[in-house]
């Protein structure tokens, strides 16, 4: 099943974080982010024409955050929108994270 067809499940922690190996694996799912700060999060920059644009993105990427449950860091300016996800409960990375970025590229046209 393809990660965009998913939906976040909340997670409570208490469960250990994804190993680097299985991030990596799910990684290869998620075209243009990368595994960053020994793999506990993952992290993608979209180049944009515009502050507009940008501005754009940040808003489709809070919307799908909502009705997903599952939100990241943002920083964006003009022409770039940055988006990082991981679990804060287990203090890294969840298929969630995945799940997430998979569905931010499809918002952002790949």
């Amino acid at each position: 099943m393809s990660l965009t067809s998913k939906t976040c499940v909340p997670c409570r922690g208490g469960i250990p974080p994804l190993e680097e190996a299985e991030a990596q694996a799910l990684l290869g799912q998620t075209p243009g982010w990368e595994l960053i700060d020994d793999a506990t999060k993952i992290r993608r920059t979209f180049s944009l024409g515009d502050f507009a644009e940008s501005m754009a993105l940040v808003n489709k990427v809070g919307d799908l955050a909502e009705q997903e449950g599952h939100h990241p860091d943002i920083t964006f300016g003009w022409g770039y929108c940055t988006v990082l996800f991981y679990t804060h409960k287990i203090k890294g990375l969840h298929e969630n994270d995945f799940i997430m970025a998979a569905k931010v590229n499809a918002l952002a046209g790949g």
